[in-house]
């Protein structure tokens, strides 16, 4: 048994100690409510001020309205860089082409060779007997007539392009005496010799300048075509400048039983 003095010495020193309860004691239930389960704690979740979401229909008229600009962007970078699409108005290019009557001939304009020469900083020169559709350096003015016109390459740059007794010439270094360019096309329609029996516009004597082509409509006799002739005090178009070129008729895709490939 220890005296009152062993007592007092195993008794700490100093101030009074508070009393002390730890979280685990805090959590223990009551005697009488042992069984109750614990619930976790919930915390108010407030949604921040002035940031609602975006109604359905707004969402789908953006998306609607973002599809057709895309169409409509790529409907102009293809319109304007890789192929035009063009109607044969008149009978300035039969047989070839058909511009009369019930169906006339629907063309795919090549615009790919004009853009790749624009990209070089260079100008889209075709091929002789090609067929082009240019803009109409008359549109506008007292004569008229529709923005584009479609007719064949016959000269060339710095070539003479001459018209007499029904027919047609080109001279240049190569044939310092004139050649028949029409010989050696082979896209002319094959009844081309019998319809065309003479070539109209006797008198023509063009000397076609450094970046101008010298162009003849397929419907070479009577005044069927105005084109670069001016013999017989026709009307004519003059020669066609390098920059008025839309491209070269890669294909006609109407009527479809007359699908053809130039």
């Amino acid at each position: 048994m220890k005296s009152d003095s062993e007592q007092n010495q195993s008794k700490p020193v100093g101030r009074s100690q508070p009393n002390v309860t730890s979280a685990k004691d805090k959590q223990q239930p009551a005697s009488g409510d042992l069984n109750t389960p614990l619930v976790a704690s919930t915390y108010e979740q407030p949604n921040p001020v002035g940031k609602r979401e975006t109604p359905s229909w707004f969402r789908d008229v953006v998306s609607l309205l973002v599809f057709i600009a895309v169409v409509l962007v790529g409907a102009w970078l293809i319109n304007h860089f890789v192929f035009q699409s063009f109607n044969v108005v008149g009978p300035s290019m039969e047989p070839t082409l058909e511009g009369e009557g019930g169906t006339s001939d629907r063309l795919i304009v090549n615009r790919l060779p004009v853009t790749a020469a624009e990209l070089a900083g260079k100008d889209y020169v075709p091929d002789r007997g090609d067929i082009i559709v240019f803009k109409n350096p008359l549109h506008g003015n007292s004569v008229g007539g529709d923005e584009y016109i479609v007719k064949r390459v016959i000269g060339l740059p710095n070539e003479r392009v001459t018209v007499n007794d029904c027919q047609l010439l080109v001279y240049n270094e190569e044939h310092p005496e004139g050649f028949d360019p029409y010989e050696s096309f082979d896209n002319l329609a094959d009844n081309d010799d019998e319809i065309n029996t003479c070539v109209e516009g006797d008198g023509t004597d063009v000397t076609v300048p450094s970046n101008h082509v010298f162009v003849v409509g397929d419907h070479r006799i009577s005044n069927y075509s105005m084109d670069s002739r001016n013999g017989d005090g026709r009307a004519s178009l003059g020669t066609i400048p390098l920059y008025d070129i839309v491209g070269p008729v890669a294909m006609r895709i109407w009527p479809l039983n007359k699908i053809t490939v130039f």
